[in-house]
């Protein structure tokens, strides 16, 4: 459900300019245009691009919008006056994209809001990638006083020490990289530890 949804929200605004578009030039260029947009952001929706979603739905969010309006306003420049029945159009236009624009601010403050009591944890793609040979045996997240993280325990199908599993994944120290562009503006660190029985790898997040 929460994919069609997402899909939905990414070719609305297309479906939007097809309904007010009317030059067939300006309107497969915008058209086009809108579509990569789409394109783009169902990626990062279904994790085919590496990109924070939040963001990516925010800045789609303002920058389709501005596109639409430009198309609207090049076609103004060389048609005559609308008529009226268009005019109605671009004003169910302008209301349904400004909804949209508004339930994502709503959604991006809210998210944003949830950001800051610190009580989630990084999610398991945070995890660093495991390589041939080794293994996750469990996994769970923790809270204290710091926060929440990630962890999970790690084992070698191919006899690897403790240590050599962690030279293995090339954690030998923890490392950290930036979660979001606008609305999460956190590090989400990552590294291994050795309880002298298992590796645990963990993500968690910096300030």
């Amino acid at each position: 459900m929460l994919i069609v949804l997402g899909i939905l929200f990414a070719v609305a605004p297309t479906v939007v300019w097809m309904t007010i578009a009317r030059t067939r030039s300006v309107g497969f260029a915008i058209g086009g245009m809108l579509l990569a947009g789409a394109g783009v952001l169902i990626s990062v929706q279904q994790g085919w691009i590496d990109a924070p979603r939040p963001d990516a739905h925010l800045v789609f969010t303002v920058l389709a919008p501005l596109l639409i309006a430009c198309g609207a306003g090049l076609e103004g420049r060389h048609e005559e006056s609308p008529p009226p029945e268009w005019i109605s159009r671009r004003n169910g236009a302008i209301g349904f994209l400004g909804t949209q624009f508004a339930l994502t601010l709503v959604a991006g403050l809210l998210y944003a809001l949830m950001l800051s009591e610190g009580s989630d944890a990084p999610p398991s793609e945070a995890l660093p990638s495991l390589p041939p040979g080794i293994s996750m045996v469990d996994e769970g997240t923790s809270c204290g006083s710091g926060g929440c993280w990630r962890a999970a325990t790690v084992t070698s199908g191919d006899g690897l020490t403790r240590p050599e599993i962690i030279r293995e994944l090339d954690l030998q120290q923890e490392s950290c990289r930036s979660s979001g562009w606008l609305l999460d503006w956190r590090d989400v660190c990552v590294g291994a530890s050795d309880n002298g029985k298992n590796v645990t790898i963990y993500a968690s997040w910096g300030y």
